[in-house]
């Protein structure tokens, strides 16, 4: 399919699932290129994240990999092995494991944790390159309602 030179009227009917799907994919690509470009996956990121009491961990506990696994249900890819991402950032010093098996970020982890962070929005700004604010919340505003309309489930 050519889609350079593709008129409004033939956009409109497109399948909106085709789209998002090569615009998710893409999206992810390009995340994940620029983390390992800084030494980074995102799931290990997403591991630092949910240990963090400083990001998305509500006590700073330590997490098993089946509690990880679980709190990033919603986003973690098939590919994506967490029994694996643990190893290295053991092997880093990011994180340490209790003798029950929880994972608990280190100050080095939370450090990197901050160092990665620090490149989010360099990150977004080339995914947002030329995309004026107002037309994103638009497309968001757009995504949602499809979502509500095919019975899914918003955040």
């Amino acid at each position: 399919m050519t889609t350079e030179r593709i008129s409004d009227a033939e956009l409109a009917a497109q399948p909106a699932a085709y789209w998002t799907g090569l615009a998710y994919e893409a999206l992810i690509g390009f995340t994940r290129a620029r983390q390992a470009e800084l030494g980074f996956t995102q799931p290990g990121f997403w591991i630092l994240r949910n240990l963090s009491p400083h990001d998305i961990s509500a006590d700073g506990h330590g997490m098993t990999i089946p509690e990880l696994r679980q709190a990033m249900r919603t986003y973690l890819r098939a590919e994506d092995d967490l029994d694996a991402e643990s190893v290295t950032l053991l092997e880093r010093g990011w994180v340490t494991r209790d003798a029950d098996g929880r994972l608990w970020i280190t100050e080095a982890g939370e450090a990197a944790r901050l160092s990665l962070k620090r490149h989010t929005p360099e990150i977004r700004g080339r995914i947002h390159d030329g995309i004026d604010d107002a037309d994103y919340v638009t497309a968001l505003k757009v995504l949602r309602q499809m979502i509500r309309n095919t019975g899914g489930e918003l955040p």
